[in-house]
């Protein structure tokens, strides 16, 4: 509503990467929080009323939600109208499901909307296999295992300003290969230990040491994270300007959100259900790294099945609904 077709992947470059890093870094300060050190200090910065180290984290939590409130006030008016709304609850299932249909079924809604899912899902599913990865692997404390995250999310953030300056919307689905890459890049991880570096190996910054296994862990993680942003920020904007195209901008991200949502809620039951068996991290790491290559390649064949019948590249940027 605020911005043409061409700058929707330089805004997406800028919403992703903050969303994205907003979402880990939060995780990072739940870790921060759970430290006994951090929250014993947090705790005689309350009022007297909050006495335990978790009450003293609700208060920081409560906090930040005041914060996002007040940001909410400053949103501005895109100027778009649109018809009333039904407001009965059957209306709106009817309403949803058939923009959940016309969505899917649009050869360049469907491809975009199959891999900002797949994204979301497997986001949010690799952030709790990089903790139990950082125990096992590295010999980190979950405390220690969230600043990882936050390596993670620096990636995503200079991957998403990379996509933004380099990738313009006509080119969207280009990226696809490229959450290829990113799998077999998890799958990786699997076999990476601290055990594969020296010792004696490391880096110092000042009177601070860095592991020489710890300093390659970062780096392989930022570009892991750095190719999570380049391939779903294109993919981000094309689903939003066939969203608008077809639908509207907030039936868009209600069906968007609805999918995504869906993706981390089954993703993560399956990921429960492999710890619960006891499944070691490493066997977890390697099908997850493979079922997002699977699914990736999927994504890719069918759109070039969608090609071969018709044209739908051609459709980008324009505001025809085929």
């Amino acid at each position: 509503e605020l911005l043409p077709p061409e700058r929707l992947v330089a805004a997406n470059g800028w919403i992703e990467g903050t969303t994205v890093g907003s979402i880990i870094l939060g995780t990072v300060l739940g870790g921060a929080l759970i430290s006994p050190h951090i929250a014993s200090h947090v705790l005689r910065h309350t009022p007297a009323a909050i006495s335990t180290p978790a009450e003293a984290a609700m208060v920081v939590i409560m906090v930040i939600y005041v914060i996002a409130a007040l940001f909410n006030l400053r949103i501005p008016d895109t100027g778009a109208r649109y018809p009333r709304q039904q407001h009965g609850p059957i209306r709106l299932i009817s309403d949803f499901a058939d923009c959940f249909n016309t969505l899917w079924r649009d050869k360049l809604g469907q491809i975009s909307l199959a891999v900002t899912t797949l994204f979301w899902g497997a986001g949010a599913t690799l952030q709790f296999i990089v903790l139990k990865w950082a125990e096992v692997s590295l010999g980190m404390s979950l405390s220690e295992g969230a600043v990882l995250q936050a390596v993670v999310a620096v990636g995503v953030a200079a991957g998403a300003v990379i996509a933004a300056a380099r990738i313009p919307l006509k080119k969207s689905l280009s990226v696809l290969p490229v959450g290829i890459i990113m799998g077999i890049a998890v799958m990786i991880m699997a076999f990476y230990t601290r055990h594969l570096f020296p010792p004696h190996w490391g880096l110092h910054i000042g009177h601070m040491r860095v592991p020489g296994y710890l300093v390659f862990a970062y780096i392989f993680l930022m570009v892991v994270g750095g190719l999570s942003g380049f391939f779903v920020v294109p993919m981000n904007a094309l689903l939003q300007h066939r969203g608008h195209v077809l639908l509207s901008a907030g039936h868009s991200i209600a069906v968007q959100n609805f999918n995504e949502n869906l993706s981390v809620l089954v993703m993560l039951c399956l990921y429960a259900v492999l710890v619960w068996l006891d499944v070691p991290v490493t066997i977890v790491i390697v099908l997850f790294g493979t079922f997002v290559c699977l699914m990736m390649w999927l994504v890719m064949r069918r759109h070039q099945a969608n090609q071969r019948s018709f044209d739908s590249v051609a459709l980008i940027g324009e505001n025809h609904r085929h």
